[in-house]
């Protein structure tokens, strides 16, 4: 088969033709249609976010595409089924606390680089192996809608977030990092799981405008000036009601004022779940005062990716209308043009774009 390889970091990706996968008792071999290439993927490519990926590699996080094969122990898969194949691979014997890696980009920990090494190489081709569990039924679609399902790859993950922090209809949350792909998609969620106002704070007034436009009156847009203390009156002040819950998926570059500003809109009882990845490359850690905590009787959780039950219900919620994928524009190349894909990723990156390969 063909695919995209990552010979080292810093090295262009190289098309290259490399031995078919082969099957397992436990994994399905997936045909991929259409695979998203992530935003940020030329900052992994290059080293820069210091991922631990071994290469060379065949990159690529997610996909959606048909089953070619099943191993024996799958009674309900069928080769031609449509399914999303989940890059978030887990050990099966971890039991509360399974070592993780995200196939084709990342690992966690010594026992994620042990999965990592059997479970390496990701969707950038033309065939992918996973884990059964890991190839998620969607239903038939037509085979031009493949791009646009792969919006539930970025959907995913602040849905982990809002499932962790047990939000539920009625309250209002606010998205710290609403004007990014991910914060973006926690606003459109957040509306779709019955939010009563999403508060999105930003710097990038267009893109503010843009998701008050999309999703109407319920989105309290806020300009962040880069005063913490006035940053948070400005948040506090745009809601109608107090804050319930804080969901932080800003990008390393932030500094973690940002993130403070943020937690400290919440009312008593409130929840805030970090997701980001502040502080990833350096800078000041996250310093929250402590009485402040114990005497709101404040919730700050940590939230890695989502459980994988997350995937069928994020599902039912495209499938009822409530989570619309048409607001994603794609834009898709062949797999020859990878590189291209991965630069169009990074220039055009806003909120409610996905770049694709198609294999």
């Amino acid at each position: 088969m063909k695919a995209a390889v990552l010979p080292e970091f810093g090295k262009p990706l190289s098309i290259q033709t490399v031995p078919d996968p082969t099957l397992g008792t436990g994994e399905v071999i997936v045909d991929v249609c259409a695979a998203p290439v992530l935003s940020y993927a030329a900052e992994v490519l290059s080293g820069a976010r210091r991922y631990l990926l071994p290469t060379p590699v065949v990159p690529g996080a997610g996909a959606i595409g048909r089953i070619r094969a099943v191993g024996p122990d799958a009674t309900r898969l069928q080769p031609g089924d449509w399914v999303y194949c989940d890059p978030t691979v887990r050990s099966r014997d971890g039991g509360l606390s399974p070592d993780i890696t995200l196939q084709g980009v990342s690992a966690r920990g010594e026992g994620g680089q042990m999965l990592q090494r059997y479970f390496r190489d990701g969707t950038f081709a033309e065939q992918v192996r996973v884990p059964t569990e890991n190839a998620a039924p969607i239903g038939a679609i037509e085979p031009e809608d493949a791009g646009r399902w792969c919006a539930l790859g970025t959907l995913l993950v602040p849905y982990g977030g809002l499932l962790a922090m047990d939000f539920r209809p009625g309250e209002t949350l606010l998205v710290s990092g609403a004007t990014g792909n991910f914060g973006s998609a926690t606003v459109a969620l957040a509306l779709a799981m019955g939010a009563r106002y999403v508060v999105a704070p930003g710097r990038n007034e267009a893109a503010l405008d843009d998701l008050r436009r999309r999703f109407g009156t319920r989105v309290l847009p806020v300009r962040l000036t880069g005063d913490a203390d006035h940053d948070t009156a400005a948040m506090i002040q745009a809601a109608p009601v107090p804050i319930d819950a804080v969901q932080d998926i800003m990008p390393p570059s932030v500094e973690s004022h940002v993130v403070r500003a943020a937690i400290m809109t919440l009312r008593q009882g409130g929840r805030a779940v970090l997701m980001g990845g502040v502080g990833m490359l350096g800078g000041d850690d996250l310093a929250l005062p402590y009485p402040w905590i114990m005497r709101n009787r404040i919730t700050v959780r940590g939230q890695w990716m989502y459980d994988r039950t997350a995937i069928g219900s994020l599902v039912n919620l495209v499938r009822s209308g409530l989570v619309d994928l048409g607001q994603w524009t794609v834009t898709g190349f062949p797999l020859a043009a990878a590189n291209d894909a991965v630069s169009y990723a990074a220039t055009d990156a806003g909120p409610f774009k996905i770049t694709v390969l198609k294999p």
